[in-house]
């Protein structure tokens, strides 16, 4: 006991705060019987003033009523407002002083067997409503929360239905139960109070009850996030980013962030973006040789966004081993296929390796693991389940998308991938137009590259429904930091000269992985650079590194020949586009419908 100059003190005393809103759910279901039984333990100090409006007096009336007052004046105090109950207990039971209410998420709740509840405890949901059908005795809403495809079935009175509309995000409290046995829905959550976190106007919100089409959605990508397929897609992402970077921390890899503003192009195809600090800078030509010059440009020369990370990891490969990254790229390809954006991510690696298998192996492991662990989660069966897609409103429509993710998951782990050069690969397209086998808009042939219809039929004659890895490609179509596959001599003029390269391909898909063993030797690489007419060191002789001279030009690509000038080592790597592998996984045929937010040519809403 505390004293003071008046006398003795009552015992120390805590206000707990508990998160019952007051309403006739309080008096029902037991978390009266509860709380009396948990909570009102010590002396009391049954002070009228506390009971300050009507509502506050009728729960202090009722609970008076249902005990009797002596009764009620040996358990405790408590002061109640109309938004929560607080209670003035003694410092010895605080620690029984919490009553939490259930508040998961509908992926939670609909696993939960209404049996197994608690009773004592009201079940709390916070979701987006989807739909409502208000009839004459109850009202029945359809709730998501974007941690499942499923809605959670809600049945309301008619009172609690007031004022709510699809797209509102509310707060639902009640009892998880069984429907009756006639009703297809076989759990629902019996309502008893409703709060409104969210509004929103009915009139005019843009997603309504019917299915809207793909291309629709997209001019309004900040809110077709909340559709059931988008909330999904958003979830798939987040386990393949988990489970790959599980993959290399386990394998010795090493993570880093690349930068995002460059000084270079990377492929060296001239598609990039270049970073202006305002309109004026992008009308400089670059002749003007006054002090004046690069004014306009905030870094006082162009510079990018980055078209791939791989030049910058391969400035780590003399003190680490082996690194990766997942970050994005920009390419300002006026494209306007199913298959390109001007922004996207990309998985790329790099390793001290000699060997172009051991490159190729590395991604047959990689991917071959990240499905296997996709296997485990609630992921792939919720996409295998999803009867109704944005954009398909059959159900039979929905159930051929099905089996053909499950076909496509797999045929992905079966069988070892079969791996093809590119001369075998122009055979084959050859002698498929010339029997009529295939027809192609684009002649197949050894300098042109593959088109899109080449890597699908090569796919499907050399796949037969999993990956196909195509190898040694033209050295003249290929970037100039490709190791040639014959290294005893520099760069050979010879047209049938190949890289130590290759590409990925997936059935009824497209490239989805390229990767090379890396130019290290740096006369070869000076070389090659100016093949390509990309500023490069000037060699002297013919002899050794140090008789290759930094440039006198003000080149943007100095720093990579450094890498190679002080000190270098065999490597290689690969890069894997993120968003179209998710696209294949999850069957969607379009890359503008996997990413959140996308930019191609001529669109980047929000």
């Amino acid at each position: 006991m505390d004293k003071d100059e008046n006398g003795p003190k009552t015992p120390q005393r805590q206000t707990v705060a508990l998160p019952i809103t007051i309403s006739s759910l309080s008096l029902r279901h037991g978390v009266y019987d509860y709380v009396r039984r948990q909570i009102l333990t010590g002396p009391i100090r049954d002070q009228g003033k506390w009971w300050r409006s009507e509502e506050e007096g009728r729960l202090k009336n009722e609970w008076k009523a249902r005990e009797g007052v002596k009764k009620w004046q040996r358990w405790g105090c408590c002061q109640v407002t109309p938004a929560m109950i607080i209670y003035d207990l003694p410092k010895a039971y605080r620690l029984k002083s919490t009553l939490t209410i259930n508040d998961h998420n509908i992926a939670t709740i609909l696993s939960k067997d209404p049996e197994e509840a608690n009773t004592l405890q009201p079940t709390r949901v916070v979701g987006t409503i989807r739909t409502i059908r208000n009839q004459k005795r109850h009202s029945f809403v359809e709730i998501g929360d974007g941690s499942t495809p499923r809605s959670l079935q809600a049945l309301l009175e008619p009172h609690h239905a007031e004022g709510l509309s699809r797209g509102a995000l509310v707060a639902l409290t009640g009892q998880w139960q069984r429907c009756p046995p006639d009703k297809e829905q076989e759990k629902e959550l019996r309502v008893e109070e409703v709060s409104v976190i969210g509004p929103t106007d009915a009139d005019r919100y843009p997603l309504p009850k019917k299915i809207h089409s793909t291309d629709s959605l997209r001019t309004i990508p900040h809110l077709r996030l909340r559709t059931p397929l988008h909330a999904l897609l958003a979830r798939l992402r987040s386990e393949c980013d988990y489970h790959l970077a599980s993959y290399f921390r386990d394998h010795g890899f090493i993570r880093l962030q690349p930068p995002i503003i460059t000084s270079s192009d990377c492929e060296g195809a001239g598609e990039v973006f270049t970073v202006s600090q305002n309109a004026a800078a992008n009308n400089y030509d670059g002749k003007d040789d006054s002090p004046t010059q690069g004014a306009g440009h905030f870094f006082r020369e162009s510079k990018y966004l980055t078209v791939s990370s791989q030049l910058h990891l391969e400035a780590y490969m003399s003190e680490h081993a082996k690194v990766w990254t997942l970050s994005p790229t920009f390419r300002a390809e006026k494209s306007d296929t199913s298959r390109h954006l001007s922004e996207f991510w990309m998985l790329e690696v790099e390793f001290r390796t000699e060997s172009l298998s051991e490159v190729v192996s590395q991604v047959e492991d990689m991917l071959k693991m990240l499905v296997k662990n996709l296997r485990t989660t609630c992921v792939v069966q919720e996409m295998l389940t999803l009867k109704r897609r944005d954009g398909i409103e059959d159900i039979e429509a929905g159930k051929e998308a099905a089996s053909l993710i499950s076909r496509r998951w797999a045929e992905l782990t079966e069988r070892p991938w079969p791996r093809i050069t590119y001369s075998e690969a122009i055979d084959e397209l050859e002698y498929a137009a010339r029997s009529g086998t295939a027809q192609f808009k684009h002649r197949p042939s050894w300098r042109s590259g593959l088109q899109f219809e080449h890597e699908r039929h090569i796919a499907t004659i050399f796949g037969k429904g999993s990956p196909v890895f195509v190898t040694h490609y033209p050295q003249e179509i290929k970037p100039f930091y490709m190791l040639p596959t014959s290294t005893s001599s520099s760069y050979p003029s010879d047209q049938q000269a190949t890289a130590a390269c290759f590409d990925l391909l997936l059935p009824d898909g497209c490239e989805v992985v390229g990767g090379s063993l890396r130019e290290h030797r740096l006369e070869h690489l000076s070389q090659a650079m100016r093949r390509t007419h990309l500023n490069a060191p000037k060699r002297k002789h013919d002899s050794s590194n140090a008789d290759i001279s930094p440039s006198t030009d003000s080149g943007n690509m100095e720093w990579y020949i450094d890498l190679r000038r002080y000190g270098s080592v065999p490597h290689g790597g690969f890069g894997l586009g993120f968003d179209r592998l998710l696209g294949y996984l999850a069957g969607i045929p379009s890359i503008r419908d996997v990413v959140p937010w996308p930019r191609y040519f001529g669109r980047c809403d929000c």
